[in-house]
């Protein structure tokens, strides 16, 4: 049987007590345990993509580097646009974003 009573947690730095509903907007605690796995999985996720960004941005420094002591220029901006162009066939419009931010992060500093 489901239940649909709030499960109550307690928060340990702060002493207060937060219903499952608080913590994750479930209101039975098998939405509220699938809730709670999904995020695990989120969170471990989030801690790839920000490592595979880092990787992304050192790589990139060392392409830069390169084109720079060969005498060209940091940043080229058809190759920029070949990257814009990919994240958004895969991921729309907030492709465009997502890939503009990645590449601002991979410019490194002028």
């Amino acid at each position: 049987m489901t239940s649909t009573a709030p499960v109550q947690s307690s928060t340990a730095k702060t002493g207060t007590a937060k219903t499952t509903a608080e913590k994750t907007g479930a209101h039975t605690d098998e939405a509220a345990a699938l809730i709670g796995n999904a995020r695990s999985r989120i969170d471990a996720l989030d801690d790839r993509i920000i490592g595979l960004v880092q990787e992304r941005m050192a790589v990139s420094a060392v392409i830069q580097e390169a084109r720079i002591t060969s005498g060209g220029r940091r940043i080229n901006l058809s190759r920029e646009m070949e990257i814009l162009g990919q994240y958004r066939d895969a991921l729309g419009k907030p492709g465009t974003s997502l890939a503009m931010t990645l590449l601002e992060l991979c410019r490194g500093r002028a």
